[in-house]
């Protein structure tokens, strides 16, 4: 919290200073001030583009808070390098190793979105019909980066306007206290209901990769989904439901690789994609998925039925080494259950993983010592002989309106095969499905629905959140039962733990802020 005054604070010190220099007429005409901006509906769309340059600056962390608490990384190094992030895998957080740290770093974003959203309501010189478009965005927006908050920390410090142009400049003025769930997912719902009402009958874009009418439509599905089933809301339904029905448009393609191709960005499946492109940007965090060329020591292969040393060992079969910029080496890793756990002629598995095997060759017959796989999702493109991983990251796409609508109609006690069978019918094509999805219950269907999402949304950022809204027999995936086997959490003993603390930094220097509950350090109320 005091990282969010300071900003605060230090904003405040920058507005003061510009306008000083406003009132003596020294600023030139170009200079890129307060008194400067906002005067043109280029620099409007200028800022838009700047937040967007922002929201993709953060997909990693996105990634970070949405999928490596998900039990399907592996703890357990298997090409002699260091795996990150340990204790985010582990589910070893606390105040001393908080897994990330200063509100994820998500302020920042949030109070320039707050900067825009007052500027803009009051600017005349935009069109109307894009003036609306540009509020949609800037409120969904917002939503997207509060509900990442409220479902890493429960309550936290709710920052709706620009405090700073509203005559408040003190530091220790600017503080707030972490409010509860309840009001964070009610300023939630407020930002997406204002986004979808902004945005209007407006179409959304051939390009994918901002905030559109139908990307504010799927993160309101999202929230909805969220408010019935963790915190009991069952009416939300509906509105989930209502959500999704009008976010449709897309299709899913007949195969699952062209979705993330790089030749293939806003293809007819994405809905909302964090964009890059070679010469511009890549993807955070891909090539630390996966492997080390340096590491393969002609002992590893491509086959695990090697017995003799048979076939070419692997020297970079995936073309990693030509990397413009980023190190190809193995930082994270899936565990190999997860890549077993397709079916063989499920498309998706090795349109997502390739799998290699290292042997020990002090016997014979061979045996595999190490089974491994890497990342192949995401390998972006070869442009000049140089590895660029500049594919786009899904935010939303079909697959997940599909599944989503399969999740709300199961809640409602029906039954969900059309959307279920559409995402296996894709996977292993049509009536090819080895085991089609028959409808049994409820919880087998909550099952099958989790199992569908954890194969067709590997580093999307989903697999955490999905095990704490999901439930079987009324219980969260992400605890410990006899009933599944994903539970990670024990509830009598770890149930805060489905929230993440802070660091000491925050709470100890500032007296309204206090801990997550459950923590040892908790500050006593």
């Amino acid at each position: 919290m005091k990282k969010i005054s300071k900003i605060l604070f230090s904003l405040a010190l920058i507005i003061w200073t510009m306008a000083c220099q406003d009132s003596l007429n020294l600023a030139p005409e170009d200079y890129f001030g307060s008194g400067n901006f906002w005067k043109s509906e280029a620099q409007v769309n200028n800022f838009m583009v700047g937040l967007h340059k922002q929201f993709r600056d953060n997909q990693f962390q996105f990634l970070r808070l949405g999928e490596m608490r998900g039990g399907f990384y592996s703890n357990v190094d298997r090409q002699a390098t260091s795996l990150n992030e340990l204790p985010i895998i582990e589910q070893r957080l606390e105040e001393t190793s908080p897994g990330v740290s200063n509100w994820a770093g998500f302020y920042g974003a949030i109070l320039q979105i707050n900067l825009f959203l007052n500027k803009l309501q009051n600017i005349e010189f935009i069109p109307d019909q894009r003036k609306q478009y540009l509020l949609g965005q800037g409120y969904a927006m917002r939503a997207y980066y509060y509900f990442h908050l409220l479902r890493t920390y429960g309550g936290v410090p709710l920052v709706l306007e620009p405090e700073v142009l509203n005559g408040s400049t003190d530091a220790i003025s600017l503080r707030k206290k972490r409010s509860s769930e309840e009001a964070v997912l009610q300023a939630i719902k407020a930002d997406i209901n204002k986004a979808v009402e902004h945005f209007g009958s407006q179409t959304s874009p051939p390009n994918k990769s901002q905030w559109s009418p139908r990307a504010a439509l799927m993160l309101q599905a999202e929230v909805m989904l969220w408010s019935a089933k963790v915190y009991g809301n069952t009416s939300d339904l509906v509105l989930a439901k209502s959500a999704l029905t009008a976010a449709a448009g897309s299709q899913l393609l007949p195969k699952f690789s062209d979705v993330f191709s790089y030749g293939n960005k806003n293809n007819n499946e994405i809905i909302l994609a964090i964009h890059n492109k070679v010469g511009e940007s890549e993807m955070s965090g891909v090539a630390a998925y996966t492997y080390s060329t340096f590491n393969f020591n002609g002992l590893h292969y491509k086959d695990s039925t090697v017995s003799e040393g048979i076939g070419n060992f692997l020297v970079d079969p995936l073309i990693l080494a030509a990397s413009n910029s980023q190190q190809v080496i193995q930082r994270y890793g899936y565990t190999f259950s997860l890549f077993q756990s397709y079916h063989p002629a499920d498309s998706r598995r090795m349109a997502t993983f390739y799998d290699y095997y290292k042997v020990n060759t002090g016997q014979k017959p061979y045996e595999v010592a190490i089974r491994n796989t890497a990342l192949v999702k995401f390998l972006g493109t070869l442009d000049a002989n140089k590895r660029y991983f500049s594919d786009d990251w899904p935010v939303y796409r079909e697959a997940d309106r599909l599944l989503m609508l399969a999740e709300v109609v199961n809640a409602e006690n029906g039954d969900p095969t059309t959307y279920v069978q559409a995402i296996r019918d894709r996977a292993f094509g049509p009536g090819k499905d080895p085991q089609p999805f028959v409808y049994q219950n409820q919880d087998a269907s909550e099952l099958a629905i989790f199992k569908e999402r954890v194969k067709e949304f590997v580093f999307e950022g989903k697999h955490w959140y999905d095990l704490r809204r999901m439930k079987v027999a009324g219980v969260p995936l992400v605890f410990k039962s006899t009933l599944h086997p994903y539970g990670l959490l024990d509830k009598a003993t770890q149930g805060y733990r489905q929230l993440w603390p802070i660091e000491a930094n925050i709470w100890t220097n500032d007296p309204l802020v206090k801990q997550t509950p459950g923590y040892m350090t908790a500050r006593p109320n």
